[in-house]
């Protein structure tokens, strides 16, 4: 090697793979206690946080499965309360079908029945009608379709209902259909 190849090789830093090795310091046996302790706090407290992390997905995958179930079978208990309205539903067609001997008015009077129980299971469910007949016509529950004049009804309230409206509990699921009644113009004289 040249004389000036070698001046440079012994002044160059020498690089990280080259870097000697440091020199241990002394430490105290309360030092090294101490780091031993600290040591096996953090590899406590890391595996506190790997049972937790563990702990809170098995939570998020529980949650969610119990929302998709609630979501599933939501309408499981209406639906108990609705089976027995079909099942009397189902034997008065067969009534109904039975021939020509059959009492109209018995099956008139299981058909009223039936509706009965029906609208007793909704109603037990949290369906409310809108009864709007006569009352001040409400844009929030009533859906005007027309307008027409009246003596017997104050301007602006309900003269007639044409379709039920329905409520589930406090929130509005259809408003009533109604025609309101305005006031009787006279006629002119001819």
């Amino acid at each position: 090697m040249s004389k000036h190849k070698a001046e440079q090789t012994e002044n160059a830093t020498p690089t990280p793979a080259q870097a000697p090795e440091p020199l241990p310091v002394p430490v105290s046996e309360t030092e090294l206690q101490d780091l031993k302790d600290k040591s096996a706090k953090s590899q406590q407290w890391y595996e506190q946080l790997l049972r937790t992390t563990a702990d809170f997905e098995n939570y998020k995958k529980r949650a969610l499965r119990e929302r998709q179930d609630a979501a599933k079978y939501a309408n499981e208990s209406l639906l108990q309360r609705l089976v027995p309205v079909l099942d009397n539903f189902d034997s008065a067609m067969s009534a109904a079908t039975a021939g020509p001997g059959a009492n109209a008015q018995a099956l008139q009077a299981g058909v009223t029945m039936i509706h009965q129980q029906f609208k007793a299971a909704l109603a037990e469910a949290g369906l409310e009608e809108i009864d709007a007949t006569l009352k001040p016509f409400d844009p929030n529950f009533h859906e005007a379709v027309a307008q027409e004049e009246s003596a017997a009804v104050a301007e602006g309230h309900v003269l007639r209902q044409m379709r039920k409206g329905y409520k589930l509990r406090d929130r509005l699921l259809r408003p009533a259909t109604v025609v309101v009644a305005k006031p009787v113009t006279p006629k002119e004289a001819k």
